[in-house]
């Protein structure tokens, strides 16, 4: 106040005055700070926001910029001039693919405070907010008022060798559905009244040049194991399991970032898209509860083949699947029962660092009815 009073009218005053007064008069003090941002493939929309010390969020400013290296200098810029530099601020996006980690890896590098969220997180924190229009803008809204109301872990940068797990699976997965078109393809050439011999020889060319390129793929995923001692225990954990092995133990990892981002086994049902949908209302309305098949959908597909060799090798799998047959009498809906327990029992190994164990419920069982006559007894 005695700034103020000291000045008369006609003084100059500071440039900095009327931010002064806004700052610290107008305005409550500022506790937290968040940058929520909508990935998309060439642009970044960015929302601004602030919580007060009586806990009220506002959201005060949005800007578009191009996700690339001369937008992320922009976008740091523009924070700079929009925000305390007192508070620290906390970006927030979304795991959309391949897209954020551009942004991710140089905000991590020039050391600020970053939160990646799984998409199903988001989506349905947004049901629950008033909003009728969805938009890119909307959708960055949505996720710094996210950040401003939940406490996120920081992100951290994921091991190297996770990112080239997932490159090498899916471009093996690549090649196996291309073999498979090629292969289909000559089936259909053989089978003509008049095929042609020189084209016949050229897809067989092909399926030779896949078939070595998959061989090579799997070489350089097994080498790539051995030399982290670290992701070869785990690998060992993980193949303990029925029907699972190497390559399915690697797309695992390699999807989720040695589950970087998961806190429990619902949190990786629902990112693979094992979460179920279900829709019923009174009387009349009574859908088919079905799995939602919003997440990734590698590791639904790699969880097919290790689930029908769990239902065949293994007691438990097996009287999971026969139950759920008696139950409802649906073959397919009991398999992706099994797909999702067996992905289920590979976070939980993986996080207790313990092989799978056939005898552990035959144990259990014995020692429970020991207990019984001891407790009749008594």
């Amino acid at each position: 106040m005695r700034y103020i009073q000291n000045n008369h009218p006609g003084d100059k005053t500071k440039r900095d005055f009327s931010l002064f007064i806004i700052k610290n008069i107008g305005m409550k003090k500022i506790v937290k700070q968040v940058a929520g941002i909508d990935v998309a493939q060439k642009e970044l929309v960015v929302c601004l926001g602030r919580m007060s010390d009586d806990w009220s969020p506002q959201l005060y400013a949005n800007k578009t910029f191009c996700n690339t290296t001369k937008g992320f200098i922009a976008l740091l810029q523009w924070i700079k001039k929009m925000t305390d530099e007192a508070v620290s601020i906390r970006f927030v996006m979304e795991a959309t693919g391949i897209y954020h980690e551009s942004l991710a890896y140089y905000l991590d590098e020039h050391g600020f405070e970053l939160s990646i969220v799984l998409p199903n997180k988001i989506s349905n924190y947004f049901r629950t907010l008033d909003v009728k229009t969805v938009t890119d803008k909307t959708a960055s809204e949505a996720i710094t008022q996210f950040g401003l109301e939940r406490k996120l872990d920081c992100w951290q940068r994921p091991k190297g060798i996770y990112k080239k797990l997932r490159q090498l699976t899916r471009e093996r997965d690549q090649i196996v559905q291309e073999r498979t078109v090629t292969k289909n393809q000559l089936h259909a050439e053989q089978t003509e009244a008049e095929p042609h011999k020189k084209s016949i020889v050229r897809i067989r060319q092909r399926i030779t040049l896949l078939d070595k390129q998959d061989k090579e793929i799997q070489a350089e995923l097994a080498l790539l194991i051995k030399e982290d001692e670290e992701m070869q225990g785990l690998i060992i954990i993980i193949c303990s399991l029925p029907g699972v092995g190497l390559l399915t133990a690697a797309i695992v990892l390699g999807e989720t970032s040695g589950f970087e981002l998961i806190r429990n086994k619902r949190q990786l049902t629902s990112y693979a898209g094992f979460d179920i949908k279900e829709k019923q209302s009174g009387t009349s309305v009574k859908g088919k509860p079905r799995i939602s098949k919003k997440g990734n959908k590698y590791l639904r597909k790699a969880m097919h083949l290790p689930a029908l060799a769990a239902i065949r090798h293994d007691e438990r799998f097996k009287a999971i699947f026969v139950r759920l047959v008696s139950k409802h009498g649906i073959k397919m809906k009991a398999a992706v029962a099994v797909q999702r327990k067996l992905l289920e029992m590979t976070f939980t190994l993986a996080t207790k660092k313990v092989k799978y164990d056939k005898t552990h419920f035959i144990n259990q069982e014995e020692t429970e009815n020991n207990k019984e006559p001891n407790k009749k007894a008594a």
